[in-house]
């Protein structure tokens, strides 16, 4: 299944995306939580399994397919050719960071620039959305933890984010996670393990590469996280992003208003933001 949140935002409600249609599972179950930790945790992914309806033509818009996640978890320099072109060594155990769930964004709403920091740049990842309630996992049962995944561009504002002695602002400002275009369900997907990925800005492709070449793989992360970190039912895991980014190029390429980011996973699709400028 390809699970959506559509409507105008802050009023989403929760959906199935079916060849361009979606339906509407508020229709079907009026009680349905949105997709986030009940939804998951009551066991709504498998009662809605039994829907037959082609659903209805709609151009609404679609928002984050995860509403209100307890945590965003982030993993860095997780593919060998990024941490080369940003000078850091391999790391010998995942390099984890946090973004605020203020960052959530549809996969198609824009991106807005931050006053406080220049240097915003793309991060095309795999997300993973976590379907159980995890701790002290096994990678053997890593798989039977994962709801579904998603595309999200981990948008990054460079100026904050290397000048302050952490990353937290500068990975942490509205908007700077969209996600999309769909929970797409773990049975869809199959092993993620290699999933061609990329990131295209103006129509130039910047970054491409594939989940083959992650340093550590997804049961090896939900593994690390959740020997003393409990992960809850609609949390986000970004897993890392390949080489390609744009503080990083000669001279450097950041995201300006007007820019168009497409970021995209084969099996799960594309996301597609235009970069506008700060809000007054």
């Amino acid at each position: 299944m390809r699970l959506v949140r559509f409507g105008p935002w802050g009023q989403e409600k929760p959906g199935i995306w079916r060849d361009g249609r979606i339906v509407d599972l508020q229709h079907f179950f009026p009680g349905i939580p949105d997709i986030g930790e009940a939804f998951f945790r009551d066991g709504w992914l498998e009662r809605i399994a039994a829907i037959n309806d082609p659903g209805a033509a709609t151009d609404a818009r679609l928002g984050c397919p995860v509403a209100r996640p307890s945590k965003i978890i982030c993993l860095g320099i997780n593919y060998a050719t990024h941490g080369a072109e940003g000078g850091f060594k391999a790391p010998e155990r995942p390099v984890l960071f946090a973004k605020t769930p203020n960052t959530l964004n549809g996969p198609f709403d824009p991106i807005v620039l931050p006053r406080s920091s220049g240097q915003v740049d793309w991060e095309v990842e795999l997300a993973v959305i976590i379907g159980r309630e995890a701790k002290r996992v096994r990678r053997a049962e890593a798989f039977a933890c994962i709801a579904g995944y998603a595309v999200m561009n981990d948008v990054s504002a460079r100026q904050a984010q290397f000048s302050d002695p952490q990353w937290f602002r500068g990975k942490s400002f509205d908007t700077f996670a969209p996600l999309g275009p769909a929970l797409v369900t773990a049975d869809e997907i199959g092993d993620a393990g290699d999933l061609a990925l990329s990131a295209a800005v103006d129509g130039v492709v910047m970054q491409q590469d594939s989940t083959r070449h992650l340093i550590f793989d997804v049961p090896a992360i939900i593994e690390f996280i959740s020997e003393d970190i409990t992960l809850l039912p609609g949390d986000i895991i970004a897993t890392g992003t390949p080489s390609g980014v744009g503080i990083f190029r000669n001279p450097p390429l950041t995201l300006q208003p007007g820019s168009v980011v497409e970021c995209r996973i084969d099996k799960i699709g594309a996301i597609r933001n235009t970069v506008a400028a700060p809000e007054e």
